[in-house]
């Protein structure tokens, strides 16, 4: 027993208390209580004999942190005996993310997020986990698209959430392709999966409130080229439009606490910044905001003033009505009823200039085209009651020429016909 203990935290190198310890046989004699957050896990005796022989210089005696509190590391690192590091994938304010080889499952690519050693971000963290743990527990088969946690542990400090490996977000492929904007039907496919699982969220009492094309990734992003005689360049056409939603750091349920401010500007709904209370329907603005980017290449509304926002959305979808503006605490944007803008000052020329109505936007008098603005519309209407709600637009008119195969992606669910 004594052996088997020093040998279970030798090579797993536990720093949280577990909540299903599994018993697993090694040669056919030793028995070790293995802490796992990932119960489905089956450990064959090659693996745990392949455990047993790393070199025990490959676990790190002890975290470094840099002076800004992200965990010093090396490829070729492992964290607790279990995840390789192989590759970067990227830094943000709460962290890093980087590609390891899961040892304790099959060898299996996992994209590794590892939060900055500061509380606060362990705090999201944390937040972000609860909120991933409960939509394994209603999606244990990845239904809706939603990002897959494995598992989830403290290293040193640093809070580590283990994610399925996915592409590139749709923004960074849009970016990579020197935005050029995306193929309608590739937008199609997008834009209902994208619905299909922001309703399975609303559905389950849970708003997103940071949707922008960062946080849609694609399960691959492998691309064939083709050369554009028109723009004389080539082009880079994403081979399959699959994608999953991410990033649920800052996700709120129905009956927690819902903060003044959430999603990130170009996205961010009128009721948010009027501070008129929110729900679901942000989402939904944020979709629409998503979905004219894809289809142009460039945000609906770039700004990062409250006021010129408002002068924008009433550019491009007119007046905001005057209840929600009787209502809003932010009075300080408007006069006698309406916008305080000056239209003849340098951002009121900017605006004038670089924005017009939604429908103007449309490339091709086709059908479909003004089907997809059609949509988008009835996404940005100002009042969040009046919005359209996801599983509505599931049915929209513009989803019509979805392929079968696009649509088998969500008709593995209880009820999309």
């Amino acid at each position: 027993n004594l052996v088997a203990s020093q040998l279970s935290d030798r090579f797993l190198g536990l720093t949280i208390p577990p909540p299903r310890p599994q018993s697993t046989t090694v040669c056919g004699a030793l028995l070790c209580e293995i802490g796992c957050r990932i119960s489905s896990i089956k450990y064959s005796q090659s693996t745990l004999q392949y455990i047993l022989s790393v070199q025990s210089d490959r676990r790190a005696q002890s975290a470094e942190d840099d002076e800004e509190g992200h965990l010093v590391y090396r490829i070729g690192d492992w964290l607790r005996d279990r995840y390789e590091i192989v590759n970067n994938l990227g830094e943000g304010t709460f962290g890093k993310v980087v590609q390891c080889t899961d040892h304790c499952r099959d060898n299996e690519p996992v994209a590794l997020k590892i939060i900055k050693n500061v509380e606060k971000y362990r705090e999201a963290a944390r937040l972000e986990i609860n909120v991933l743990e409960k939509i394994n527990e209603k999606d244990p088969d990845n239904k809706f698209l939603c990002v897959q946690m494995f598992d989830w542990f403290d290293y040193h400090g640093h809070i580590c959430i283990a994610f399925e490996l996915l592409g590139l977000s749709t923004f960074d492929f849009l970016k990579e392709n020197n935005y050029y904007p995306y193929p309608l039907h590739h937008v199609r496919h997008m834009a209902y999966q994208m619905c299909h699982a922001l309703k399975f969220l609303h559905d389950n009492k849970l708003t997103h409130t940071d949707l922008k094309p960062e946080n849609i990734l694609f399960v691959n992003s492998d691309f064939n080229i083709t050369y554009n005689p028109e723009k004389k360049t080539d082009e880079r056409y994403v081979k399959n439009t699959q994608i999953r939603v991410v990033d649920f750091g800052s996700a709120t349920f129905n009956h927690e606490h819902h903060s003044t401010i959430v999603s990130t500007r170009h996205y961010r709904p009128p009721e948010v910044i009027l501070e008129l209370g929110w729900s679901h329907p942000c989402d939904v603005w944020s979709i629409g905001c998503i979905l004219f980017e894809y289809y142009l290449g460039y945000t609906l509304f770039q700004t990062h003033d409250n006021r010129e926002h408002l002068a924008m959305m009433e550019r491009i979808l007119g007046p905001i009505p005057s209840h929600m503006i009787r209502k809003t605490r932010k009075q300080k944007y408007f006069y006698r009823g309406a916008l305080d803008w000056n239209e003849n000052s340098s951002d009121g020329r900017y605006v004038r200039e670089n924005c017009k109505s939604l429908r103007s936007y449309v490339l091709c008098d086709r059908m479909e085209h003004r089907l997809l603005f059609d949509l988008i519309q009835k996404m940005l209407i100002y009042e969040p009651s009046k919005r359209i709600m996801l599983g509505e637009a599931l049915k929209h008119p513009f989803f019509d020429e979805l392929t079968s195969e696009e649509r088998a992606v969500c008709k593995r669910d209880s009820g999309l016909r």
